[in-house]
């Protein structure tokens, strides 16, 4: 039996087109929200629209640009560089309170609607070291959301303790693996489906769905 409302945080990318798939298994009525920070490729934004026009899915843009002015990165500015952190750093696309920021608007958001469920693509293992995609950072931002409005929200997140080869083998289970390759935008360069290729994202991708394809022709 499918549960209540939930509310989607949706970027349009590879985990949270599958986030927002696995969501409409999951729940009787489901909303997507998108935030606009001035992110270096406004594709990202336009790409997230057209998925939840053809999902039928209504569709909440909300501008926090204000991120923007806060927390220059590779991914809100074109003249800091893609890279991946070295010796311990975190890497050049990493956005600092990014998650908690998102995650706080969709509680307000979900509470503005009727959604007592909110549903993010972060994940602990293929995480590139990004803390606000750590368990404990949800666990506890959960709790805090629930007491800052006194309601009983639960963040869920499917992708948590999964790699990427068996994200792709979430997308495949739900049955839209080749939805989610051809029309969702993963890459720091702003190219569509597959990528560049080259940098960060568009690697742990590729990777993981060719692990995926492997383990799925030997099965």
């Amino acid at each position: 039996m499918k549960q209540e409302k939930a509310v989607v945080v949706f970027s349009g990318g590879q985990d949270s087109t599958t986030c927002l798939f696995w969501a409409m298994k999951q729940f009787k009525e489901v909303e997507a929200v998108t935030f606009d920070y001035n992110q270096r490729h406004r594709l990202e934004i336009d790409c997230a629209k057209q998925i939840a026009d053809e999902l039928g899915i209504k569709h909440h843009i909300l501008d926090m640009s204000l991120l923007n002015q806060l927390a220059p990165n590779a991914l809100t500015r074109d003249d800091i560089a893609v890279s991946d952190g070295e010796e311990g750093e975190l890497p050049s696309t990493f956005v600092p309170g990014r998650n908690l920021l998102f995650l706080s608007f969709a509680g307000v958001l979900a509470s503005q609607v009727g959604a007592k469920h909110i549903i993010t693509g972060v994940c602990e293992t293929d995480f590139s070291g990004y803390p606000d995609c750590r368990d404990i950072f949800i666990k506890s931002l959960n709790v805090t959301l629930n007491l800052s409005m006194d309601q009983p929200f639960v963040i869920h997140t499917p992708l948590m303790w999964m790699n990427k080869a068996e994200a792709w083998g979430m997308a495949d289970e739900l049955d839209v693996l080749e939805f989610v390759r051809n029309k969702t935008l993963t890459c720091y360069n702003g190219i569509m489906a597959d990528g560049c290729g080259d940098c960060p994202a568009c690697k742990l991708r590729r990777k993981g769905l060719d692990d995926y394809l492997s383990q799925k022709v030997k099965n």
